[in-house]
């Protein structure tokens, strides 16, 4: 018993001893990288090694002369002699700071994970901040130089990923650079072709079942007609939030209320949690701003980068009126995020479509190792490459009746082992 306790306290001391020295081998790998800094320690629930630093990255891919920015990227350590990971994070990386957090992809391929924040989003945020750089091609960029730098730190096989304008970035960047990485899975990702596309709109009005569009329906209706009660409610909310406007908050509450038929599918919400037509005004009020919060409209909206980008290429989406123009405040919503959703100095900011005809062609065109998961109701899928057809190595899978919520892991198993069967061939 005794020498058996002492065989345990010497396995302990060893694993230990061998996780101290991976540790100190992957930081001492970062930090002796030209353009890593600021490599830190991060708490880790899962016992894996975990780093966040920086990457220093050029602002124009195409002239290094206009400046540099620092890129947060956080990287979760599983082995040297992994395959790897890289997660297109479309918006800021703050929650992959969590202790908790867990990305489906590198946990199914035992993966090591290189999280990266996109440029202009919290910590990658350029000082002074010149929007003009802020293009899907310079993105493309950081992902590649990033690749680029790890090459010897992860000489396995790599992997992108990413989730909704995640996704689509992981798309974007295999366009730029189909061979940087040997097999990509985009989640949820539209492939929008102007700013107000015009596809999400049918896609709505054929979502679900007649009965459960009818009650949603319902309820923007209703919402409307309670104008003069319910609209001061959700002006006192704006105001004790501190929200400010480009136009006037009428305007606002429209938007709201044509918003949540969009917001309703897309988080795969149930008709039974829409309050009935007799409910009282705050009933309406409170499911309301749960469902289409208002700061989104807001000039102290988080989001301003990524309107930015949808101004400039990503494109997005417009409003069903028709149903509702009796009760509006407004003759028509064409023009919105133009008018609403930026800081009136960006307003100059046109659409070009030259990312969605390369990114097409680019899918048209080749067939390479990528994954596309997306969900039924989801209406980011009606502008989702679901039309890719005929190919041996591009995929694309639909969780039925899904949501922005779909993943591999909410697929139907017969499904989910298809999908593996592909991910595992992909990683051997």
């Amino acid at each position: 018993m005794k020498r058996h306790y002492i065989r345990c306290i010497a396995m302990v001391i060893a694993i230990l001893a061998t996780g101290i020295m991976n540790a100190t081998e992957l930081t001492d790998k970062l930090a002796s990288l030209a353009d890593v800094s600021k490599v830190k320690e991060l708490k880790s629930t899962d016992g894996l090694e975990k780093l966040v630093c920086f990457v220093n990255q050029q602002l124009d891919w195409d002239d290094a002369e206009e400046g540099t920015f620092g890129q947060r990227v956080i990287i979760k350590h599983r082995g040297f002699d992994r395959p790897t990971v890289m997660v297109t994070e479309g918006y800021g990386a703050a929650y992959a700071l969590n202790p908790n957090y867990q990305e489906e992809l590198s946990t199914l391929l035992d993966a090591n994970l290189v999280f990266v924040e996109h440029r202009y989003f919290l910590e990658s945020t350029p000082q002074p901040c010149d929007w003009s750089h802020l293009t899907v091609k310079n993105s493309a960029g950081d992902y590649h130089h990033i690749r680029n730098l790890l090459r010897g730190v992860y000489p396995g096989k790599w992997f992108t990923t990413g989730i909704s304008k995640g996704g689509q970035t992981t798309m974007f960047y295999r366009s730029f650079y189909p061979n940087d990485v040997d097999g990509s899975v985009s989640y949820v990702a539209p492939l929008n072709k102007s700013l107000e596309d015009g596809r999400h709109e049918p896609f709505i009005n054929q979502a679900g079942t007649p009965e459960e569009r009818a009650r949603i329906q319902e309820f923007q209706l209703e919402a409307l007609k309670r104008r003069a009660t319910v609209e001061p409610m959700f002006a006192d909310y704006c105001a004790r939030k501190g929200y400010t406007f480009r136009v006037p908050i009428s305007e606002i509450y429209d938007l709201a209320v044509l918003e949540y038929s969009f917001a309703f599918w897309q988080w795969g919400d149930d008709v039974a949690q829409i309050p009935a037509v007799d409910a009282c005004d705050s009933t309406y009020y409170k499911h309301l701003i749960d469902k289409c919060e208002p700061s989104y409209f807001s000039l102290q909206t988080p989001y301003t980068s990524f309107n930015v980008q949808a101004m400039r290429e990503l494109g997005y989406y417009g409003y069903e009126t028709e149903p509702f123009e009796e009760y509006l405040s407004v003759d028509y919503t064409e023009g919105y995020m133009r008018r609403v959703m930026i800081p009136e100095e960006l307003s100059y900011i046109e659409f070009d479509a030259n990312l969605y005809e390369h990114v097409n062609q680019f899918l048209k065109g080749n067939d390479i190792p990528m994954m596309f998961i997306y969900g039924q109701y989801d209406p980011w899928t009606a502008t989702g490459v679901t039309w890719l057809k005929g190919k041996k190595r591009m995929h694309v899978f639909v969780e039925p009746r899904g949501s922005h919520k779909a993943r591999v892991g909410t697929m139907p198993e017969a499904t989910q082992k298809e999908i593996m069967k592909i991910l595992r061939r992909w990683a051997k």
